[in-house]
């Protein structure tokens, strides 16, 4: 497989912090053309300032679970990743699979942004670790039916699809009989809460079942960003609806000496709060 790396697309203003600028957030429908459009376009823009704040936490060959810290090197979500092909959705500059290929496996690394594909490729370089790189959208993944033995999604690609089912599917598709996909994402309760890591700022400030997207918009009105939100029950019932058996399901507590701080994630709420949810799914052989 040739790996494909575009170069960032250009035209959203950022602000200070180096991060696309929101002229306007809301809470909307967004179908699939303009939830892509919107993310790709923001992670293009946003990867050079997501890596400068995050890059060190994740490393250039690490796979990092969640802001909580959980790491595959101890979880082993994955099984034996030896001479196992794995496919990563969503892999941002791919220290996941590079981890992967250099526990044994064989990796494929895939995103939608061009721009987080371009940092991938300068690690590859910086570690030695070739790690083949493709563009593409997680509702279409451009692989054979049955081509990979695992699969993977490190907060990649499902938050920003209105469908996850059928992201679910596809992943079904391209496993082989037996394989596993492992993803974590948002956990839904977060959706209730402020976006502050202090836990004097937990409340509810919104309905938990309301499944409107997060949309951000900037100056012009353009969707900039665009995150799906989806209960528990939505999922298992994505998963379950996608011909997966749902394994586990993880709430991972923060990591005992753990003192970073990630957005809304923090050791202080993370003692209160789940932040995170996993979702362990194995396809019937």
């Amino acid at each position: 497989m040739d790996p494909i790396a575009r170069g960032p697309a250009r035209g959203l203003p950022l602000a200070a912090d180096g991060y696309p600028a929101a002229g306007g957030v809301t809470r909307r429908p967004a179908g699939p053309a303009e939830s892509a459009r919107a993310n790709r376009l923001w992670w293009d823009a946003a990867a050079p300032a997501y890596l400068a704040e995050h890059g060190d936490d994740l490393g250039d060959a690490d796979f990092l679970w969640c802001p909580e810290g959980l790491r595959e090197a101890d979880a082993h979500l994955l099984g034996d990743v030896t001479g196992r092909r794995v496919l990563e959705i969503g892999c941002g500059s791919a220290p996941c699979s590079r981890w992967l290929r250099r526990a044994g496996a064989h990796p494929v690394a895939l995103d939608v942004s061009g721009g987080m594909l371009a940092r991938a490729a300068e690690g590859n370089r910086a570690t030695g670790i070739d790690v083949p790189l493709v563009q593409a959208d997680a509702g279409a993944l451009p692989l054979a039916d049955a081509g990979v033995d695992l699969a993977c999604s490190a907060f990649g690609g499902l938050p920003f699809v209105p469908d996850a089912r059928a992201v679910l599917t596809e992943v079904a598709r391209v496993l082989r009989p037996g394989g596993r996909f492992v993803a974590s994402v948002n956990h839904p309760v977060r959706w209730a809460l402020p976006d502050s890591p202090d836990p004097a700022d937990l409340r509810v400030i919104g309905s938990y079942f309301d499944r409107r997207p997060y949309v951000e918009t900037d100056e012009a009105g353009r969707t900039v960003y665009v995150e799906h939100h989806r209960t528990v029950g939505d999922w298992v019932r994505a998963v379950v609806g996608a011909g997966f058996a749902l394994t586990d399901l993880l709430e991972p507590e923060w990591t005992p000496g753990r003192t970073r701080t990630w957005g809304q994630w923090s050791p202080e709420r993370g003692a209160l709060v789940p932040g995170t949810l996993v979702l362990v799914c194995d396809l019937p052989g």
